[in-house]
């Protein structure tokens, strides 16, 4: 039975994202959990919230046991990007790309 769970338009980098979500992809979510609070990033923490929502999906259905869950898959998407203008000198401005992501986590049972 699978689990799923996204977030859309978080305000982080996607690239720097997915090197968190390839270090939990295929492991049991007990040891994918630990491993994200130990780091305390802010990446870390907004990957575990989306397992912890997907733990929770899985459980409303009540068919699953939370002890055999790991992450089946975990992709992280580029969303839209806020633009912003940072002053230079002599009059000229450059361009700020703010990235956002969009993480979308499957759990499955072994």
């Amino acid at each position: 039975m699978e689990a799923r769970a996204v977030l859309r338009y978080s305000r982080v980098s996607p690239q720097k994202t997915r090197l968190l979500a390839d270090e939990v992809r295929n492991k049991p979510i007990a040891e994918a959990l630990r491993m994200l609070n130990l780091l305390g990033t802010k990446r870390a923490r907004i990957i575990a919230k989306v397992l912890n929502s997907a733990v929770a999906n899985a459980l409303q259905t009540g068919m699953v046991d939370v002890d055999n869950l790991y992450v089946k898959s975990i992709q992280v998407d580029e969303g839209p990007m806020l633009k912003r203008w940072m002053p230079r000198a002599q009059g000229r401005a450059n361009r700020i790309l703010k990235r956002t992501s969009h993480i979308a986590v499957v759990l499955e049972e072994l």
